[in-house]
């Protein structure tokens, strides 16, 4: 797969993963993608600039129980927990609120800009040596539980590298709930979730 990069600041991100969509089963629909994306050891001067947009970080039930689920999940696999950080909530936030507005499913923006530029604009690489992020994605029927988005997840390479990735330190959460989605959810009721792990030293 071809390795995505920033000519002006010689950036190069890994390679996005080909997004698992598993299929409709009647009322209980459900769809994954997961991707990663990284910074090495770039002079501070080489990085693009980005501005912060750091958020209060206000977590629903379900952000909050995936939260919980993850750590522990991790903790099973002897890797520290992962802390909430605002600039990863805000970022998550933004991108399931697009996506539910104008019905698509992708890690890219609907604007055509990449996940990581995206997450970027958020969680900015400015002033460090070392800057990675990566992201999974799930949309399934409003009644998904913590559980039952865990596992999904866990049942996905992608997903399962995602979280289990040693090198992550922080993330971010957003659930959200529609009554009737444009475009790729048919009109139908769906959660939608975004978790964006980060870490920059």
């Amino acid at each position: 797969m071809r390795q995505a990069a920033d000519a002006e600041s010689g950036v190069a991100a890994d390679p996005p993963q080909v997004p698992l969509r598993l299929s409709k089963l009647a009322f209980l629909f459900s769809a994954l993608a997961a991707v990663t994306a990284v910074y090495l050891a770039l002079p501070v001067a080489a990085r693009p600039a980005a501005g912060t947009h750091a958020a209060a970080v206000e977590l629903t039930a379900l952000d909050q129980g995936v939260l919980q689920q993850l750590n522990a999940i991790r903790k099973l696999h002897g890797l520290v927990p992962l802390k909430l950080d605002p600039s990863l909530n805000a970022s998550a936030a933004q991108h399931s609120n697009e996506m539910g507005a104008d019905g698509y499913f992708e890690h890219n923006s609907a604007d055509g800009t990449l996940f990581w530029k995206r997450i970027q604009q958020f969680y900015p690489a400015v002033g460090y040596s070392y800057w990675s992020v990566g992201e999974n994605l799930l949309w399934s029927a409003p009644s998904v539980d913590p559980t039952q988005a865990m596992r999904m997840w866990m049942n996905s390479p992608e997903h399962r590298a995602n979280i289990l990735d040693p090198r992550w330190r922080q993330i971010g959460i957003s659930a959200v709930h529609l009554d009737a989605a444009p475009g790729t959810y048919q009109g139908l009721g769906v959660t939608i979730i975004t978790t964006d792990f980060g870490v920059r030293r």
